[in-house]
């Protein structure tokens, strides 16, 4: 079973600092991540960056498609007021399908703020009393939403890069 976290910083580079110590959690073996990206938002900005982590990518690494679809529900597209309403409901109602509830998107979009970043790692397996200690002292917030197995393959089936 695989699990999205979104570990927010509250800083700005916050998420990016975090990389190198990923890389090598990986090398290890403590950590198998199938995908990831940041999203970083400066201040001062009427809108957060975001950045997908091709370097830490797994094989099966999901497309751009699901997390400019993932990002524009939790950033943009409440910016683009009800005319819109139809298409949000349904994008919303297909990340339910795959495990990503309203709750969670709210979640992030409540706490990834201006001055802030989170990054979004898809992974397979973690051991983590590991890689909480690797990160120990790492001012963090981790939100989590796990997913089934079936949730995950269609996820899988219907973003990934594997032809």
């Amino acid at each position: 079973m695989a699990s999205l976290t979104v570990w927010k910083f509250d800083t700005v580079d916050g998420a990016s600092n975090v990389l190198h110590t990923l890389e090598s959690l990986q090398k290890q073996q403590l950590i198998k991540i199938a995908d990831a990206a940041i999203v970083y938002w400066p201040v001062g900005k009427k809108s957060p960056k975001t950045k997908q982590l091709a370097n830490l990518a797994g094989i099966g690494a999901l497309t751009g498609a699901f997390w400019g679809m993932l990002f524009g529900l939790i950033f943009f597209i409440p910016f683009f007021g009800l005319a819109v309403g139809a298409a949000i409901g349904a994008l919303a109602a297909s990340f339910a399908d795959y495990g990503i509830s309203d709750e969670f998107i709210k979640e992030i979009r409540t706490k990834v703020t201006e001055g802030t970043s989170a990054l979004f790692i898809m992974a397979d397996s973690v051991v983590e009393d590991k890689v909480a200690e690797a990160l120990k002292g790492t001012k963090m917030e981790l939100i989590k939403s796990n997913l089934t197995a079936e949730q995950e393959e269609a996820l899988r089936k219907a973003f990934s890069s594997e032809e």
